[in-house]
């Protein structure tokens, strides 16, 4: 009998749709109603209805009656919302800065708290220092495997977001989040398995999944191959704060009896990594509700 999925796997399934994570997005910036949700984002009403029942379903917004004749609701974060919002600004920075095919700029992201546009820096919340894939050691722990950690593709929720446009909006997140296998192999390429026979053997996927993988990461800046070997390139190295961001998520939200299922070091304290977002422009540790977006 198989085991079960452990809170990667859970984190994806759940994640790995550009709707959801838009509209979660969004309701964070403060979207409430159906109509704000509709005028900011490209969606259909279909989608758009889906969307916000199953992520008041998953835990994610809780639906607030504000009108009873006729009846009219809103959509509030939940704390397990709320708490996506280290993730999601980091996808809004690397996509910012790396992805030049966006419809129109994204905007930049402005700290209240210094009245300055900023940039997020990911540090360690123990010690402090900054932190990037290069400074931090993943190994599995007692949940953690390959296996466990991909969802299969029976309880993905498939995405319509290339076909509507909103990938216009995230157009190579989704290509890493929203694709099990694709996330799988940037892990790896993270954890320095770089051969196409090595990422084979560790995945389990076939080899034609792991060739088109690697060919849209190659295609898209993230990886160079250079003698046999696929490495991360700087626009890859830079995803990192997504990865670490989302598992920390996934590991709150999503716990084992078993334990973690990816336990991270960071290699300069020596402590377990949890990460956290600081301003680079002031210093301070960033919070979600200082946090607005700005042309």
């Amino acid at each position: 009998m198989p085991e079960a999925p452990n809170a990667v796997a859970r984190m994806l399934s759940l994640l790995g749709d550009e709707w959801t994570l838009l509209i979660v997005q969004r309701a964070l910036l403060g979207a409430r109603r159906y109509g704000d949700f509709q005028a900011a984002l490209p969606v259909s009403n279909a989608v758009l209805s889906g969307r916000l029942q199953s992520l008041t379903a998953d835990g994610l917004l809780e639906r607030s009656q504000y009108q009873s004749n006729p009846p009219r609701s809103e959509y509030l974060p939940t704390a397990k919302g709320r708490s996506l919002w280290p993730m999601l600004t980091s996808i809004w920075e690397w996509e910012r800065r790396w992805v030049p095919e966006h419809a129109e700029p994204l905007p930049h992201m402005f700290h209240s708290a210094c009245a300055s546009a900023f940039q997020p820096v990911t540090t360690c919340r123990t010690c402090g220092a900054s932190a990037g894939g290069k400074d931090v050691a993943a190994q599995w722990g007692p949940s953690g495997s390959w296996q466990r950690s991909i969802p299969s593709g029976s309880n993905r929720r498939r995405s319509s977001a290339r076909r509507s446009g909103a990938a216009l909006l995230f157009p190579q997140t989704m290509s890493v989040v929203g694709d099990r296998w694709a996330f799988a192999l940037l892990v790896a390429a993270f954890v320095g398995v770089s051969r196409f026979t090595d990422l084979q053997a560790q995945l389990g996927a076939p080899p034609t999944t792991i060739a088109g993988r690697l060919s849209v990461f190659t295609d898209e800046g993230i990886l160079v191959q250079d003698d046999g070997r696929y490495q991360l390139t700087d626009k890859g190295l830079a995803f990192f704060p997504v990865l670490v961001c989302a598992l920390a998520w996934a590991q709150r939200w999503f716990p084992s009896p078993e334990g973690p299922a990816v336990v991270l070091t960071h290699t300069a304290c020596g402590h377990t990594f949890t990460p956290a977002l600081d301003c680079d422009h002031c210093g301070k540790r960033l919070r979600a509700a200082q946090i607005v977006a700005v042309p």
